[in-house]
């Protein structure tokens, strides 16, 4: 369950759920170079999912967090899930939609009328008292959990590492993109994954594009600093500066193992 931290992070309003990333041309990742180790591995995957999980729900066990569901006050309405899904941030609507779809007729199909018209708001008009207790009750079924999964890959994950192997970034770089967009989304607004990427360019090449990795990520995160300050339910950094940083820092960018880092003064291990 998710610890009161007043920088529980959050992604921007209305996310535009799978849309293509608009951060520029892509640029082909050099074949002379030797290919950097990808998040899409399992190994590292499992890894990506336990780091976010320690920002986001104060755990490493990330697949506890299905049943997760609270309004923490964020301006998003109810926040739940995996990835914390929002209900005012259409990445809820579209999960119970795909849901319903897949089983109709579920406990959560019910509430997709109001979960449209609250979409965009912090409403839990519709919603309660029901909701929470029912969502609950939807993450014992496993079709709920593997729709999880599936929301979590299409609209963040999976163009995540795209983007990353675009830019010959390794597995600590695509984690840094996965972060970046589960938290700010990637619509057209300046606190952006794609407006981050913009800025990080700005100051300094991709791998692909003849750059240094690190000093690229680096900027990437400098960048992402500036985003998160931009929120007040964003201003506490912890989540670049004493966790991702320090992989930078270390030059460990294939996320290999053990990794020790801290997120809002709790310290997590994977070894």
């Amino acid at each position: 369950m998710r610890t009161p931290h007043t920088g529980t992070s959050r992604r921007t309003l209305l996310v535009l759920a799978g849309a293509a990333l608009v951060a520029g041309p892509l640029v082909a990742v050099q074949a002379a170079t030797a290919s950097p180790a990808a998040l899409d591995d399992p190994a590292k995957k499992e890894i990506a999912m336990k780091l976010v999980s320690s920002a986001e729900n104060s755990s490493l066990d990330w697949k506890a967090q299905y049943k997760y569901i609270e309004d923490i006050g964020d301006g998003r309405g109810y926040t739940a899930g995996i990835i914390g899904f929002c209900s005012g941030t259409h990445d809820m609507l579209e999960l119970v939609e795909l849901y319903a779809r897949r089983k109709p007729g579920n406990v959560l199909a019910k509430y997709l009328p109001a979960l449209r018209e609250v979409d965009g708001s912090d409403s839990h008009d519709g919603l309660d008292p029901g909701f929470p207790a029912d969502w609950r009750r939807a993450a014992q079924d496993t079709a709920f959990q593997q729709a999880q999964n599936d929301e979590r890959d299409r609209v963040y994950f999976d163009p995540a590492v795209r983007q990353g192997k675009s830019d010959g970034i390794g597995a600590l770089g695509q984690f840094t993109y996965y972060d970046a967009i589960v938290m700010h989304g990637d619509g057209g607004d300046s606190t952006s994954f794609g407006s981050i990427r913009r800025r990080a360019l700005a100051k300094a090449r991709t791998p692909a594009q003849g750059g240094d990795e690190v000093t690229y990520l680096n900027a990437f995160l400098d960048a992402r600093v500036w985003a998160m300050k931009q929120e007040e339910a964003h201003s506490d950094t912890s989540r670049v500066d004493t966790a991702q940083r320090v992989f930078v820092r270390r030059r460990n960018l294939n996320l290999d193992t053990p990794l020790d880092w801290k997120v809002y003064g709790d310290s997590y291990h994977i070894g």
